[in-house]
């Protein structure tokens, strides 16, 4: 098992597929994007596979997210979901998207064994989404949403990120929509992962922000802490349910202590945090030679020596270098 000091255990890995995106959102990377990952960096379909497969078979993972970037821009992901839908002991597969592009791929995607999908949407207003993402495909990602449902990826979450000035008032609106439409909604706070390093703590849209704004117009009971278990997400149940809404804080209500995650970069790196600012080689063991035994020990090893948290409370915090796209979500 992929155990660390403080008797945490993860069980669950988020691979990403690649570092690129085709939206451009400000709390992301720059205008202009960044300089990607050269092919022969990445880990090839092969590669991926028989990573998720050492951590299934020998390190106890029991779900495994793909993450990017954007993932559906990677050509071979319906056959690397087939492949890991196969394994034993089977994982359960999700998917972190943008949206664009899942209209004509949720079937296949379902259809390969994929369970779930989480869709990025901050906004329900157009204008206001070309303007956090630099980029005209508000419509696209609500077909997706539409598709992702279709085709029986469920539950169908939805991500956003309210930010000061843009869609810092889209709470209530937000909610209101995601519950008529039936998908499961969650605000995530704006977190110190941007590639031109311009998040700022003061003056951010907090979680305590987010269920002030959600209050006015809908009753809010808490779920007990035992629902929750490891999961990111404080859940409130919606003017008595069966809607629920919830909360990713990872700034200001951090949910270190339980965390049971894992990373692995589409350079075939090993994450203990998303905040974390040190990595462990995986990509360089398996080019060489490594069997499968070797590498759950790098693994282990590289987990083992895992933070006690993210150090976002601390005065001396320092963002790490690669941003979100570059880490996976």
């Amino acid at each position: 098992m992929l155990l660390d000091t403080y008797g945490r255990v993860a069980t669950d890995l988020r691979v990403s597929l690649t570092d690129r995106c085709n939206l451009r959102c400000t709390y992301c990377m720059p205008e202009e994007g960044l300089r990607w990952l050269a092919k022969p960096e990445l880990l090839t379909d092969d590669e991926i596979v028989r990573l998720v497969g050492i951590a299934v078979s020998r390190l106890g993972v029991r779900e495994v997210r793909f993450t990017g970037g954007e993932p559906l821009l990677r050509p071979g992901l319906v056959g690397i979901v087939e492949r890991c839908a196969a394994l034993e002991p089977r994982p359960r597969l999700s998917l972190t998207t943008n949206g664009i592009g899942l209209e004509r791929t949720a079937a296949a995607l379902r259809e390969a064994g994929l369970d779930r999908v989480n869709v990025s949407l901050d906004t329900l207003d157009p204008e206001v989404f070309r303007r956090m993402t630099r980029r005209d495909r508000h419509a696209d990602v609500l077909r997706g949403l539409a598709a992702a449902r279709a085709a029986g990826l469920a539950p169908v979450k939805v991500n956003a990120v309210l930010m000061p000035g843009l869609n810092d008032t889209e709470a209530p609106d937000l909610l209101s929509w995601a519950v008529e439409h039936g998908y499961e909604l969650r605000f995530i706070e704006q977190m110190p992962l941007d590639a031109q390093h311009g998040w700022r703590r003061e003056g951010m849209i907090t979680a305590g922000d987010v269920l002030a704004s959600l209050r006015t117009r809908f009753s809010l009971t808490p779920e007990d802490e035992e629902s929750r278990g490891s999961a990111p997400a404080e859940r409130w149940i919606v003017d008595g349910g069966p809607h629920r809404v919830g909360v990713i804080a990872s700034v200001t209500r951090p949910f270190c202590r339980a965390c049971d995650r894992t990373r692995l970069t589409a350079d075939g790196q090993v994450r203990t945090c998303l905040f974390a600012r040190e990595e462990s080689d995986l990509r360089g063991a398996l080019r060489s030679g490594a069997d499968d035994a070797e590498i759950a020990g790098l693994w282990k090893a590289a987990m083992w020596g895992k933070k006690a948290g993210s150090g976002l409370d601390d005065p001396s915090f320092l963002q790490p270098d690669r941003p979100m796209s570059a880490i996976g979500g």
